[in-house]
C-alpha cells in the first residue's frame, strides 16, 4: 500500500542513474553540436589567419610603393593608417559572417557600436576629422618646422589622431589633430627662407656708423646668409640708455639656428675688437657744484 500511495520510485540509486543519463545526453548533444560546427570554426580560423597575412602583405606593399617621391610623405603615412584600420575591420566582418552571424545583425551591431563609440569618443573623432582636414589643406608636412600656440618643433609624423612634433631640445610632442585645426599654425619652413631678427644695443658714446659697418662685414662674410634678399641693418630705436640697431639677414630655413648663434658670437667679438661698447643697466649720479658748496657751508 505504501508503494501504491507514493506512485513513483524514491530509490536514490535510480535517481542518480537518471541524472547521469541526463548529463550524458547533454554532453553528447554539446559534442555533436561542436563536431557539427567544427568545420565552420576551422574555416573561420583559416580565413582569419590568411586575412591577417594578406593584410600585412598589402600594407607592406603599400609601404614600399609609398617610399617613392610620387606621393607626399605626409599623405602616404596617413593613407597607410587609414587602410590598415579598414582592412582589419573588413576581415573581422568576413569572419563573423563565416561563423554564421547574419549580416543584418553585424550591420546593426556596427551601427549601434558606432553611435555609442561616437558619443564616448567625440574628441577622438574630432582628431580624425582634423587629420583629414590637415591632409586636404596641407598647412604643413613632415619635416616642416611649425609653431602651434606656444608649442613648436619639427613635424615628425601625422597620424589619424595626432601630429608628432620634435622640439629643438629633442622632446617628442604629440598634439591632437582636432586642436591643431582650430588654432593658429605658424609654418617656418614652407616658404623656404627665414629672416633672422637680431637686435644689438650700443652706447650713445659709440660710433653707430662703425657699428653698422661691423655688422655689414659680418653678414657679408657669413656663407649661410643669403645675398638676396639683402640683409637690412638700421637704427630702430634711440632708447633711454642705448642705441638699438637691428640686423635682418635672410637664410634658408634649415640654417636659422646656426646663423643665429654665429652672429651673436661674431658681433660680440668684433664689437670688443673695435671698441664698440655694449651698455648694461647702470645709474649715473651727477652733483652740481652749487649744491656741493651749499652742503659744505652747512
Amino acid at each position: 500500500m505504501l508503494s501504491q500511495a507514493v506512485g513513483t520510485s524514491t530509490d536514490p540509486l535510480e535517481n542518480a542513474q537518471e541524472q547521469i543519463k541526463e548529463a550524458e545526453t547533454f554532453f553528447n548533444q554539446m559534442i555533436n553540436a561542436f563536431v557539427g560546427y567544427l568545420p565552420t570554426l576551422i574555416a573561420a580560423a583559416i580565413i582569419l589567419i590568411v586575412g591577417i597575412v594578406i593584410s600585412k602583405l598589402v600594407l607592406k606593399m603599400m609601404s614600399r610603393g609609398m617610399k617613392h617621391d610620387v606621393i607626399d610623405k605626409t599623405v602616404s603615412r596617413f593613407i597607410y593608417s587609414l587602410v590598415r584600420i579598414l582592412l582589419y575591420a573588413l576581415l573581422a566582418t568576413i569572419v563573423l559572417a563565416v561563423l554564421g552571424v547574419p549580416m543584418t545583425s553585424i550591420i546593426a551591431v556596427i551601427g549601434t557600436a558606432g553611435v555609442a563609440i561616437g558619443l564616448a569618443l567625440q574628441d577622438s573623432l574630432s582628431n580624425i576629422a582634423g587629420g583629414f582636414s590637415i591632409m586636404l589643406t596641407k598647412p604643413f608636412k613632415i619635416g616642416d618646422y611649425i609653431k602651434v600656440d606656444d608649442v613648436e618643433g619639427t613635424v615628425e609624423a601625422i597620424n589619424m589622431w595626432y601630429t608628432e612634433l620634435h622640439s629643438y631640445d629633442n622632446k617628442a610632442i604629440f598634439y591632437p589633430n582636432g586642436q591643431i585645426t582650430s588654432k593658429k599654425v605658424t609654418n617656418y619652413t614652407t616658404l623656404g627662407i627665414r629672416r633672422v631678427d637680431m637686435v644689438y644695443t650700443i652706447s650713445y658714446n659709440a660710433d653707430f656708423r662703425k657699428a653698422m659697418e661691423v655688422l655689414k662685414s659680418i653678414t657679408d662674410a657669413h656663407e649661410l646668409i643669403l645675398k638676396e634678399p639683402e640683409p637690412k641693418i638700421r637704427i630702430t630705436e634711440l632708447a633711454e640708455s642705448a642705441v638699438r640697431i637691428t640686423c635682418y639677414p635672410w637664410v634658408k630655413a634649415e640654417d636659422y639656428w646656426t646663423v643665429y648663434f654665429d652672429l651673436n658670437e661674431a658681433v660680440k667679438e668684433q664689437f670688443d675688437k673695435n671698441g664698440i661698447e655694449i651698455p648694461y643697466n647702470q645709474l649715473d649720479v651727477h652733483l652740481k657744484k652749487d649744491n656741493q658748496d651749499a652742503a659744505t657751508k652747512k
